[in-house]
């Protein structure tokens, strides 16, 4: 490549990962086409890579061909690599354009869909914010009505507590003044009745007979019949007084009948004889 005669040699290169031209077998490359094909390999990077990969392609298989065809086509060998350059930062060009089209067109799309997001949440934010405030109302009025009926209810409890206990004052009230005038009334008829009842003096009738009977039955639980005598004096003892008591009267409920009553004495020594 030089000025001198060029001879049939058999070159392979390839690109590392750093784009940089490594030589595999051949002679070295000279500076020239060093820099025309690293500005072949150095395209756009992602999208505009794929456009930059057929010029590199085309040159590592010219360089791969034969140094035969090289050697005769000397002057067309160098006009190539000018026209692949012009061709590559066409293509380099076009692509950075459409690459940097794209972007702003992402660039727009990702700040129109980041709006939308925004807004999207800020509604939504929104809404949350109403709805609580609107159960935080409702808890409000809620709470506040249960206040009133609480407050309602316990008024009407003080009122049938305090009816009730006047109730009672006024049933205890008229129980202890009829329990006043009851006993009041019992006292006067008592009294009354104490003036109209006079009291009396009773004597047992037949009492010394009655005793002779007891004991004669206490001594004799086996045979009661020697009693018997001692019964029948008792018996008629009875009967006297009976007469007595009925003759008497007689005489009060028929006092047109002229009986004339046995006196005190007489009757005590009737029934002392039958006694």
């Amino acid at each position: 490549m030089g000025s001198g005669e060029s001879t049939t040699r058999k070159v392979s290169f390839g690109v590392d990962d750093e784009d940089r031209v490594r030589i595999l077998r051949g002679v070295k490359l000279s500076e020239d086409v060093l820099q025309r094909m690293r500005g072949v390999a150095n395209i756009a990077p992602d999208r505009t890579s794929s456009p930059a990969s057929s010029p590199q392609t085309n040159t590592a298989s010219s360089h791969s061909a034969s140094s035969g065809s090289q050697s005769q086509q000397g002057p067309q060998q160098r006009a190539q690599p000018s026209s692949h350059s012009s061709k590559s930062a066409s293509f380099s060009k076009e692509d950075q354009r459409r690459y940097e089209q794209q972007q702003k067109l992402l660039k727009e799309e990702w700040a129109k869909m980041a709006q939308r997001e925004m807004e999207a949440a800020k509604e939504e934010m929104a809404k949350a914010t109403s709805r609580e405030r609107q159960q935080t109302r409702l808890e409000a009025e809620r709470t506040k009505q249960l206040v009133q009926h609480l407050q309602k209810k316990d008024s009407q409890l003080k009122a049938l507590d305090a009816f009730y206990k006047e109730q009672l004052a006024q049933l205890e009230k008229r129980n202890l003044e009829r329990y006043q005038q009851s006993k009041e009334q019992f006292h006067q008829a008592a009294s009354k009745t104490e003036e109209n009842v006079r009291p009396r003096n009773t004597e047992a009738v037949c009492a010394g007979l009655q005793a002779q009977i007891l004991s004669c039955y206490r001594d004799n639980k086996d045979q009661t019949l020697k009693c018997s005598d001692l019964a029948k004096e008792y018996m008629q003892c009875i009967n006297a007084a009976k007469k007595v008591v009925h003759h008497i009267q007689r005489s009060r409920t028929s006092p047109h009948l002229c009986y004339v009553p046995p006196t005190m004495a007489e009757a005590k020594n009737l029934l002392v004889n039958h006694g």
